[in-house]
């Protein structure tokens, strides 16, 4: 059994002292069977590299074309032995180009942007409260930035704008100049960066690996991070297409979870004024595989 990101049976006992003496002594239960949730196979991205395996969970409900896509080609076995032509140190790792210079894709058609996603009450939306400006939370393991749920009353479909945050191990689409050049090119993200915030399709997050993303050989040689003899892909598949021995299963402590809220408080005390919801890495369990 492995324990991602870090190991977190003291942290869930109590609060960090950090976060005042009255909330020291308020003892927070042990994760129970229900504050977890297993991630469907479908929407597991198995990614075994050069350098060890990194677990993706898919968000449907924020990117479905781009999802789609991605499950396509990675059960197709596109993605096997690709490079990781482009690595930034403390920014992202890129692959997913059959040419391995940026520049190349599958066969199949460009996809359109979907930057933002139209979120209901079903999505279970957990706001992290005191972090960033406007409304900022989780679905599922993804960040997002989001209008309030007040908003839902004056909307004709009941839902809301909402849109993926480019934190630490969200995974993402690349794409060309053209907002509707998405094909088979994702990166997954080693930091925080705004700037691609509202501008690129976020459609998952790393929830095992994110190390391994961190090992990858950086491009050193050129300013725009082109790598020479890169690391790769040595296989890709959705968990559903693995046979049941090879299978992972990835638990993942459920954001409305006591155990989770503690998990957020502690990294709200650690990280003072400066707190944000990048701040807040998802908590998994990974099993079998």
């Amino acid at each position: 059994m492995k324990i991602t990101p870090f190991a977190l049976v003291a942290a869930l006992a109590v609060l960090s002292p950090a976060a005042g003496a009255a909330a020291q002594t308020a003892a927070v239960p042990a994760p129970a069977a229900a504050d977890w949730r297993t991630i469907a196979p479908e929407n597991l991205l198995v990614i075994d590299t050069s350098k060890g395996r990194i677990l993706v969970e898919l968000e449907p409900r924020a990117a479905p074309r781009h999802i789609e896509r991605v499950r396509t080609l990675a059960d197709q076995g596109f993605y096997d032995g690709l490079k990781f032509h482009r690595v930034l140190t403390g920014f992202m790792a890129q692959t997913g180009d059959p040419l391995g210079t940026g520049q190349g894709g599958s066969e199949l058609p460009d996809i359109a942007p979907e930057f933002t996603f139209r979120r209901g009450r079903d999505a279970r939306f957990a706001r992290i409260e005191g972090a960033d400006e406007g409304i900022v939370g989780l679905v599922g393991s993804l960040p997002v930035q989001t209008q309030p749920d007040a908003q839902m009353m004056v909307t004709s479909d009941f839902k809301v704008d909402a849109g993926g945050l480019f934190c630490n191990g969200v995974a993402g689409m690349a794409r060309a100049s053209a907002l509707d050049s998405a094909n088979s090119q994702f990166f997954l993200m080693m930091g925080t960066n705004d700037v691609l915030d509202g501008n690129y399709t976020a459609f998952g997050r790393i929830v095992s690996g994110l190390e391994v993303v961190g090992t990858l050989k950086p491009g050193t040689d050129t300013a725009d991070g082109a790598v020479t003899d890169p690391d790769t892909m040595t296989h890709v598949r959705t968990a559903a297409a693995l046979p049941d021995s090879e299978r992972p299963v990835v638990r993942m402590l459920d954001t409305h979870s006591a155990a989770f809220q503690a998990h957020v408080a502690e990294t709200r005390a650690a990280s003072g004024s400066n707190f944000r919801v990048c701040d807040v890495q998802p908590v998994a369990e990974v099993t079998g595989g």
